[in-house]
């Protein structure tokens, strides 16, 4: 019987009882599905069988007695979850014994990264982001996108909730899985492996960001490309600024708890381990450092489109005003000649209307070459 197979038991609604009788026996329906990713029990660092029920596990790890095919002494057990539900995080709430409050932010999610203490655990959330990518960068473009993991921290567990389709630790438990040393430190670990991977992904996607930055600025003040700019990437720069914004109100948060689990010494980060929160912590702060540049750098981009736009408002207003300086000139001619008074200069002169076209012209000419010459044309 799999360990993964006796934990749906505990898991499903249908089966929840008082946690004086909780039955860690075999689903009902073994296909049935659940939210738990993975289930493992780890002893001096190394997985053990899982041919073990969930009460078994724990009280062999409490106990300190070794599992079946486990040496040693030293051991934890390490449940993954995916967006469980609260009839599916029931029990195994009840039967850690955590904290109702850690519980339903864990379940409904939309929290912001923190660090809590419950008597004997530790509760963290982290945001995860994964950068979108797009063949083009436009006004509703994706730049960024994320998610979250709570981790509940014990002296002889890990539980783990994961919201969001990206960020598996699947892959975060096979390497720990691979250095049995480390993982022999138990749960703080755990906690440091997960904390060190979102902060890993959040400096590749200031990468990214970056360069959707210089692509904005280079369109905005390149005088290369034969156009000027009349506002129309302020909505890409808006657009961008706004996933810049999200992605630094997952990475401020951060700074604080990384730097408590780096600096003071807590019962459930082991000695070893807290050093390694200090570099974690640097890496949030550097992350932190460029997000706010990112969001001020946007902020100067966003003022000079926009300065540039009414520049351009500005040549076209007086491009306008020089053209209909110019049409006054035969307007004003033309209508002095249209009164139709009897008596006017040069009416019976065989030139005159040759002449008065020409002295038109002639006008028009010199205040467009004079308007030319002033930059207004």
């Amino acid at each position: 019987m799999s360990m993964i197979r006796d934990l749906r038991a505990v898991v499903r609604p249908t089966l929840r009882k008082s946690p004086a009788s909780y039955d860690y026996g075999p689903a009902q329906d073994p296909a049935a599905t659940s939210a738990v990713v993975d289930c493992a029990v780890y002893r001096d660092g190394v997985r053990c069988s899982d041919s073990i029920s969930l009460r078994d596990a724990l009280d062999n790890v409490r106990a300190g007695r070794p599992a079946e095919s486990c040496d040693g002494a030293n051991g934890f057990v390490w449940i993954g979850l995916h967006e469980p539900t609260e009839q599916e995080f029931a029990g195994i709430a009840e039967a850690f014994g955590l904290h109702p409050l850690a519980v339903e932010d864990a379940v409904h999610a939309h929290q912001r990264p923190k660090l809590e203490r419950y008597d004997d655990s530790l509760f963290t959330v982290f945001k995860t982001i994964r950068y979108v990518e797009h063949a083009e960068l436009t006004a509703t473009s994706e730049v960024v996108e994320s998610g979250e993991v709570m981790v509940f921290t014990g002296r002889y567990f890990v539980i783990t909730v994961r919201h969001g389709g990206h960020g598996s630790l699947r892959a975060l438990r096979h390497r720990l899985e691979d250095d049995p040393e480390l993982l022999a430190k138990g749960p703080s670990a755990v906690l440091h492996a997960i904390a060190d991977q979102v902060v890993d992904d959040y400096l590749a996607v200031t990468e990214a960001v970056q360069d959707d930055i210089d692509e904005v600025e280079i369109d905005v003040f390149s005088a290369g490309n034969g156009k000027t700019s009349r506002g129309g990437d302020a909505g890409r720069i808006y657009q961008l600024k706004r996933e810049v914004l999200e992605f630094k109100r997952a990475v401020s948060p951060l700074l604080r708890p990384m730097q408590m689990l780096g600096e003071r010494p807590m019962r459930l980060i082991d000695p070893e381990i807290q050093k390694y929160f200090r570099d974690v912590a640097d890496h949030v702060a550097r992350v932190h450092e460029q997000v706010t540049g990112f969001d001020d750098l946007l902020n100067s981009i966003l003022q000079a489109n926009l300065a540039q736009a009414t520049v351009v408002q500005n040549e076209d207003m007086r491009k306008i005003t020089a053209w209909a300086a110019i049409l006054a000139v035969p307007t004003m001619i033309t209508g002095v000649y249209g009164m139709n008074f009897k008596h006017m200069p040069e009416l019976g002169w065989r030139y005159g209307y040759p002449v008065v076209l020409a002295a038109i012209l002639a006008i028009c000419f010199a205040i467009h070459r004079g308007f030319r010459r002033n930059g207004w044309l």
